[in-house]
C-alpha cells in the first residue's frame, strides 16, 4: 500500500468489531490504528460514560466531531469509529471524503451478544432494555452507515481473519 492510500474508516453499531477489526487490520496492512472513543478518553482524560454523565450525548457528539477532524489530518491510518459517528451530517460529510468506508454490519442478536457484558456503552448503560436500544439504534442509523459505506461486510458468525480478508479485497489499491 503506499503512503497516498486513502484511511479505512470502519463505521457500524457498538459491537460489530470495528475496535477488533481495526487493530488486526492496522497491523496487517502496516498502518498506525486509532480509535476515535480511545482517542477522546485520552485527550479528556475521563471515561465516555462520564462525558455522556456531565455534557449530554450532544456534548460528547460534538468532541467526536473535533476527534474525528484531527485524525483525518493524519495520512495512511485506520480509524475504528463509535457506533454513533454517523449521526451527525458534517462526519458523514467527512467519512465520504478522502477515505475508504468499511461498514461492520451484524444481526441484533450477535450485537446483542458481544455487549452484554459491556460497562462502558453509556447508551446501553441507560437502558432497561438492551435488546430493544440495540435494534432501535440499528434501526435509526442503518441508512446512515449505508450512505458513507465503500462496502459493507456483514461479520455475523466470522473469524477476525474472515473479515480482515474480505476487507483486504475490497481496498483499492
Amino acid at each position: 500500500m503506499s503512503s497516498n492510500s486513502p484511511n479505512v474508516v470502519l463505521v457500524g453499531p457498538m459491537g460489530s468489531g470495528k475496535t477488533s477489526v481495526g487493530r488486526r487490520l492496522a497491523c496487517v496492512l502496516k498502518r498506525d490504528f486509532f480509535d476515535s472513543d480511545f482517542e477522546i478518553v485520552a485527550r479528556t482524560g475521563v471515561a465516555i460514560d462520564h462525558i455522556f454523565d456531565v455534557e449530554g450525548e450532544q456534548g460528547f457528539r460534538k468532541r467526536e466531531t473535533q476527534m474525528l477532524a484531527d485524525l483525518y489530518e493524519i495520512k495512511n491510518i485506520v480509524i475504528a469509529t463509535g457506533g454513533g459517528v454517523v449521526i451527525k451530517v458534517e462526519n458523514r460529510e467527512m467519512l465520504k471524503h478522502n477515505s475508504f468506508v468499511v461498514y461492520l454490519s451484524s444481526t441484533v442478536e450477535q450485537l446483542l451478544k458481544r455487549t452484554i457484558n459491556s460497562r462502558s456503552r453509556p447508551l446501553l448503560e441507560q437502558s432497561s432494555n438492551r435488546e430493544k436500544t440495540i435494534r432501535d439504534l440499528v434501526s435509526k442509523r442503518e441508512s446512515l452507515y449505508q450512505e458513507v459505506a465503500d462496502v459493507v461486510i456483514d461479520t455475523t458468525g466470522k473469524k477476525l481473519y474472515a473479515i480482515i480478508n474480505e476487507i483486504k479485497k475490497a481496498i483499492p489499491i
